[in-house]
């Protein structure tokens, strides 16, 4: 990281200052920049940006949105306070200040967060070490983007905490989470409500249970045949088996007399 000695104030033009290739935050509301851009022309810059030099350009480190805003208000010059730092430490630096200022919503930080830990190719502990923050939360942080975006995009146009989406992530089977997050929208759902209805459609369903076969007359048919079969194959055998079958309206018996002194024809 860069130290106090390493900083100095310098005026550069708008027109040498050039966006922070790490910037994490994406969307930039247009009439909040307007807004600042007013108090811009009203009061000045109160707070310069900051920015690193790369031979005759100027990297953006810290600031986006004054320099937008500096932009709207026809300024031509900005005040800037110029590091000495290396890239790694710009994009350290612009993730820093966008999370202490709640400037970025739930998933462009853990997309920052995640390209950090691509760039660095260090565990999630050590950036959590780097970037002062718990190692817990850096992992909640980063888990988030197992949501598709279609899904983060409904919950950031929706307004949902990032407790909801947290929530959805218990979620594993994607079409139910969807469907859960339509209805959480649909019913305008708190964070407490959201939990509830997602372990109710988690929860084991009652087993079906099967219904006991009917059998009908063609069924006893064919266990009746498969007796004449048995009889009719120790005949073959030489062992001279008998049936006799009576029926009533109630049930068909079947007796099977198998004399004990037969012979079998070898």
């Amino acid at each position: 990281m860069f130290t106090k000695d390493k900083l100095k104030l310098v005026k550069l033009p708008l027109n040498k200052i050039l966006p922070n290739p790490s910037q994490p935050r994406k969307i930039f509301q247009e009439d909040e920049l307007r807004s600042l851009a007013q108090s811009i022309i009203e009061n000045g810059l109160l707070q310069p940006v900051t920015v690193r030099r790369e031979g005759s350009i100027y990297y953006l480190i810290a600031g986006e949105r004054r320099l937008r805003a500096c932009k709207l208000a026809g300024l031509k010059e900005i005040p800037a306070i110029l590091s000495d730092c290396e890239p790694e430490d710009s994009a350290v630096l612009a993730l820093l200040e966008n999370v202490q200022r709640r400037d970025l919503q739930m998933f462009e930080q853990a997309n920052a967060i995640l390209s950090l830990l691509r760039e660095w190719q260090i565990t999630q502990e050590e950036a959590a070490r780097r970037l002062g923050m718990s190692q817990s939360y850096l992992a909640n942080k980063v888990r988030l983007l197992k949501l598709s975006p279609e899904e983060q995009n409904e919950i950031i146009r929706n307004k949902l905490t990032e407790r909801h989406a947290r929530a959805l992530l218990r979620v594993d089977d994607i079409e139910l989470r969807q469907k859960i997050l339509r209805a959480v929208i649909a019913r305008g759902l708190n964070v407490a409500q959201t939990e509830e209805l997602i372990a109710g459609a988690l929860s084991p369903k009652e087993p079906v249970r099967k219904a006991k076969r009917t059998f009908v007359a063609k069924d006893i048919r064919l266990f009746i045949n498969t007796i004449d079969h048995a009889v009719d194959a120790m005949k073959t055998a030489g062992i001279q088996a008998q049936t006799e079958r009576k029926e009533t309206e109630e049930y068909i018996e079947c007796v099977v007399r198998i004399p004990k002194l037969s012979r079998v024809q070898v």
